[in-house]
């Protein structure tokens, strides 16, 4: 565990400075409140602002709400997945509201020695930074008190988050007129987030992120015009679905990143935010990972990439300076900062009467990551590029991997089919297995 927590900590250096100074907006319910493992979130909200990151807490309140309704006897309709707030109901959404951030200001004041919260000295405020206006009657329903965010005084949150203050928001505005609204707290975070254009906006919920059709595999990163296709046709009338409607919103109006994670695991949130792969699920408009023609500042990651495999004998060995003149010819996945696999194509210089072809060479991804199919699409992103330069057919020479080329369509061939000018820089010292593939 030492040696893990070492390796941890080192690598979670990028992150720490990329974060700090930066404004993320925290969004959980009221059943995240309720849960066992809030202490524990508590606690890593307090690291995250001991790392010098501008919080901004919203908190939602149904399950709570819901309690005082059944102490007072009373009900509220639900429309759309929209709580009908009557008049009698909203005293119990202000007590429910006002219990729950006093829980939370309680819980940021712990300073207990041998606890995580010893020495924080954490300012909480919050305030009517919220100013609402009433939800109306749609589709024939008046939803009463229910209301939705009219404005977001960004200048007060922003004088307190330069205090180094966290700044707790419930789901409730004010009108003008002086009256109470209560908001959906995804209304509030997606507002306030798109107002301060915050860096992210984490949705802590009780599934570990979004899954795919099946169920079971955790969708790792969409974009916004996925989530559209998810919720097509769906009522947002769930925890996930609100969360998955406010990324999307988010996305659309600046927000960079959105992370969908679990509140009930420990942990999860910086798990999240300081390691590579995360816990949940992320939404943004910028590609996570993403396969591109290699650069000048990739060099560094490349030599980490191939100098393992050419220790080996596998790939034959390229010094610094080679890699740096023949750049251009790779093709890198890049995984949030981090090079995890390249390829490189070399057009063959061709004689007359021979078909215009290329090579694929120093094909390599980072042993963490072979388990998906980025092999296959670097493949796919190099052949591309092949057709496009008018290339008709690729070569491979190989000593390990020929069944992984066969796979993608490679046939054996002989060291007689490779063009003239490569046949002569051929090494039958190293005997490696020429495979070729018509495009």
């Amino acid at each position: 565990m030492s040696d893990q927590y070492v390796h941890w900590f080192r690598n979670s250096a990028p992150y720490i400075n990329a974060h700090r100074g930066k404004t993320f907006v925290l969004l959980f319910g009221g059943e995240a409140v309720n849960h066992e493992n809030f202490r524990n979130i508590v606690h890593d909200i307090a690291l995250l602002h001991s790392l010098g990151i501008n919080l901004v807490l919203v908190h939602g309140a149904r399950p709570q709400i819901d309690e005082n309704l059944v102490e007072y006897g009373l009900q509220t309709p639900y429309h759309n997945g929209i709580r009908v707030t009557t008049r009698e109901a909203l005293r119990c959404v202000m007590d429910a509201v006002g219990a729950i951030r006093l829980e939370i200001e309680a819980l940021l004041s712990m300073g207990l020695a041998n606890s995580p919260m010893f020495g924080a000295k954490i300012d909480a405020v919050s305030g009517n930074f919220i100013t609402a206006k009433p939800y109306g009657v749609r589709d024939g329903v008046d939803f009463g008190l229910t209301g939705e965010v009219r404005s977001v005084d960004i200048e007060a949150i922003n004088k307190n988050l330069d205090n180094h203050h966290i700044v707790i928001l419930g789901p409730t505005g004010y009108s003008t007129t002086g009256e109470v609204f209560n908001i959906l707290a995804e209304d509030v975070a997606v507002s306030v987030a798109t107002a301060l254009q915050a860096d992210k906006l984490i949705c802590l919920g009780e599934r570990e992120g979004i899954l795919g059709e099946d169920d079971e595999r955790l969708l790792r990163e969409m974009i916004p015009n996925e989530v559209d296709q998810y919720l097509r046709n769906r009522i947002i009338d769930t925890e996930l679905l609100r969360h998955m409607n406010a990324a999307r919103e988010a996305c659309r109006e600046g927000v960079k990143r959105v992370h969908i994670i679990s509140y009930a695991r420990d942990g999860a949130m910086l798990q999240e935010l300081f390691t590579r792969d995360g816990s949940g699920t992320l939404i943004t408009h910028d590609p996570y990972e993403e396969i591109r023609t290699a650069e000048i500042e990739d060099v560094g990651g490349l030599i980490e990439m191939l100098e393992p495999l050419e220790e080996q004998g596998i790939l034959v060995r390229r010094s610094r300076r080679k890699l740096e003149s023949e750049i251009s010819h790779f093709a890198v996945v890049e995984r949030d900062g981090m090079i995890i696999g390249c390829a490189a194509l070399y057009p063959l210089p061709t004689s007359p009467g021979e078909i215009p072809s290329g090579e694929i060479a120093c094909v390599a991804i980072h042993p963490n990551y072979r388990k998906g199919a980025r092999g296959s699409e670097l493949m796919a992103f190099l052949e591309n590029r092949a057709m496009s330069k008018g290339l008709r057919q690729l070569f491979v020479l190989t000593t390990r991997t020929a069944l992984w080329f066969q796979e993608h369509g490679f046939e054996p061939a002989t060291v007689d089919d490779l063009p003239k000018q490569r046949l002569s820089l051929y090494n039958f010292q190293r005997n490696s297995l020429v495979f070729s593939k018509k495009l």
